[in-house]
């Protein structure tokens, strides 16, 4: 059996690079107290969430009906599990007691049989594991259970720890096989993650057996699922599954047997991690092959050059290959949080350095754009083309905000960020029994001991055209650690030298693997070229046929109206238009780059609504800037993919 790719603790890793360290910042100054005063119902004008409200009164110490969504507990764990991270770092010690306090009404909201979510406890405990379609039980289960097991790690809090056990322990004598057990699975995918993650820190066995085992059983004949929505009949938690189908919830065909990305796009990213993870473990190469048929049609034929997914604003779903369109797409946060998950597995399973080019994407792109530079603003949806005006409530549009929210009636997303931050050092290393994996080229340091041999490392980099990394390695004891450098899909002509002196390293997988074997400090150095590039659709992207984008390093770039005006759909470019890298604003955070161009704009002479054809091209000076941090300034216009300014255009000359 191969060895495992695992992360180092996070107390090994600091990020130290600008941009993301001042986001992890944010995360235990504000992110983290405004979250918690959300969660309390003590922000004015932001409606209240219920969360602690519901543990309170399910534990007895208040009187009165669950309210809030039916899943808004996990809010409180996904809060519990970010905060874990962050004392996991060193950081966010005055939040404890908050934490103690929110530990205590869950261990007192919990049932005596182990059971755990306040909306059945209150209202419905005649319903209990009776509506997996809609009810998150299991759901909240899994997000419980992975926030335990954040912070028993990061405190030794067994208190939080014993709650999970006990739910999880129940859920095992409820489900499985054999006539006695419920043979149903969840309806939303996620407590399959915490079973794993649980049985990985205790190693109790019945804990993966049963994460299997809802993969296993999900998609068999009769639909569970679709059986009990025609049991439950008009009684619909969400009315919107009047909707629902076998695909929504990935119950279509068994997980080992799907080949495209389908249905809700969040629960089809937290399945497909749960897929990876128990390829690994059980050394399943049916459910592994489905998971690279999987993740090949999601990145080459479903996703955002963002790396955002799920394009459909209606159930927050895949829908076709191609079919993703800029300005009505849902792209929510979590989906790209997911991706991120899947992506990580899938290197851990493969050993390949490419998942990580995705991973980079939805973290530089999508994930970045859900939060704003202060933490307590967020986008659910990420749109690649707005027009304030006309995402109007009450239309098709009305899922589609121009600038970020205070909160959300599902609030999933703004403590899925927050976590995904948190936890940012698990993105960047990995180790094995021989190898420390150099996963993305962002200013930090980790400190390992890999057979023996203490192994520090710290790492300098910037995104600039002449690219540069310097690492400054240091090794303690005898023998032999592999260092592995992910070389990323966006760096040209790459070289390395250690020591002053030219080295070419192999490349496996990926990876520049370099044999270290010298006690005491080296220093390494990878430079390249990192050029502002234009970028092309397929053709069978019907949204961007004749429309360019722009990319530097992992970044993919936008135009917004503070910088360029507004009627952003006017815009045209050249595709061999050369591109200026130029200071970034001072008012955005992270000290990136922006990028200037001359682009042209295209203007109707039409007065009235329809007329004869009348236009006028004329040049314009162009600002762009990296879409993770568009609407930190302005709120206003904003398009990534700029319409192409093609020969036939071209004979049109200024002022005709």
């Amino acid at each position: 059996m191969k060895s495992h790719i695992v992360v180092p603790a996070l107390s090994q890793i600091k990020l130290t690079e600008p941009l993301f360290a001042s986001y992890i910042e944010q995360v235990t100054k504000k992110l983290l107290p405004y979250q918690w005063e959300v969660l309390n119902d003590r922000v004015p004008g932001v409606k209240p969430s219920y969360c602690v409200s519901n543990f309170r009164i399910a534990a007895g110490l208040e009187q009165g009906p669950h309210r809030g969504v039916v899943f808004c507990d996990t809010d409180a764990y996904k809060w519990l599990e970010t905060l874990a991270y962050c004392l996991e770092c060193g950081r966010g010690r005055e939040l404890l007691p908050a934490a103690e306090e929110l530990i205590g009404l869950i261990a007192a909201a919990q049932e005596p049989d182990g059971y755990l979510q306040t909306y059945f406890t209150i209202d419905h405990p005649e319903l209990k594991w009776k509506n997996l379609t809609e009810g998150h039980e299991l759901y909240g289960a899994g997000h419980l259970m992975e926030a335990a097991v954040a912070f028993h790690r990061a405190t030794g809090n067994e208190t939080i720890l014993q709650v999970a056990i006990r739910l999880a322990d129940l859920i095992c004598r409820v489900f499985g096989d054999g006539p006695e057990r419920c043979q149903g699975y969840p309806g939303h995918q996620e407590v399959e993650l915490g079973l794993v993650k649980l049985y990985r820190l205790t190693r109790i066995r019945r804990y993966l057996d049963l994460a299997r085992h809802f993969l296993e059983i999900r998609g068999r004949r009769p639909n569970y699922l679709m059986q009990e929505l025609a049991r439950t009949g008009k009684d619909r938690i969400f009315p919107e599954f009047a909707d629902y189908d076998e695909k929504y919830a990935q119950t279509h065909l068994p997980p080992a047997e799907q080949r495209t990305a389908e249905g809700h796009a969040v629960r089809a990213m937290y399945m497909y991690s749960a897929m990876a993870d128990i390829a690994l473990e059980c050394e399943d190469e049916g459910l592994k092959n489905a998971c690279l048929e999987l993740w090949r049609n999601v990145t080459e034929r479903r996703m955002y050059i963002t790396g955002g997914i799920g394009s459909s604003g209606h159930l927050e779903r895949f829908t076709t290959d191609y079919d993703l369109p800029n300005d009505r797409m849902y792209c929510e946060s979590c989906a790209s949080v997911g991706l991120m998950m899947f992506g990580q597995r899938m290197a851990a399973l493969t050993g390949s350095a490419a998942y990580y080019d995705t991973v980079e994407r939805a973290l530089c792109n999508t994930v970045l754009a859900g939060v704003q530079d202060q933490g307590d603003r967020y986008f659910y949806v990420n749109p690649l083309e707005v027009w304030p005006e006309n995402c109007l409530p009450s239309t098709s549009m009305a899922h589609v905000k121009p600038v970020r929210q205070r909160w959300f009636d599902v609030a999933c997303c703004p403590a899925n960020i927050g976590r995904t931050l948190a936890s940012l050092g698990q993105y960047l290393y990995a180790r094995d029994e021989k190898s420390l994996y150099v996963n993305q080229l962002i200013s930090s340091s980790v400190t390992e001991r890999i057979r023996g041999v203490g192994l520090r490392l710290e790492m300098q980099a910037e995104l600039r055209e002449a690219f540069r990394a310097e690492f400054l390695l240091e090794l303690e004891g005898e023998g032999s650690v592999m260092l592995r450098v992910r070389i990323p899909a966006w760096l040209e002509g790459h070289s390395f030298v250690l020591d002053g002196q030219p080295i070419r390293p192999a490349v496996e997988n990926g990876y520049a693997v370099l044999a270290l074997s010298r006690p005491g400090q080296q220093h390494l150095v990878l430079t390249g070229q990192t050029k502002p590039r234009w970028v092309a659709a397929n053709s069978r992207v019907r949204a961007d046929q004749g429309r360019l984008a722009l990319a530097f390093g992992p970044y993919v770039y936008c135009l917004e109206q503070t910088d360029n005006g507004d009627n952003l759909s006017q815009i045209y470019v050249r595709p061999d238009t050369s591109v200026t890298v130029a200071p970034g604003d001072p008012a955005l955070p992270g000290n990136l780059p922006a990028l200037r161009f001359t682009g042209l704009r295209l203007e109707s002479g039409v007065e009235k609504l329809y007329g004869a054809p009348s236009f006028r091209l004329t040049e314009q000076q162009l600002c762009a800037i990296p879409y993770g941090l568009w609407c930190n300034r302005e709120p206003g216009e904003m398009s990534v993919w700029l319409k192409a300014l093609l020969p036939a255009l071209d004979l049109l000359s200024s002022g005709d």
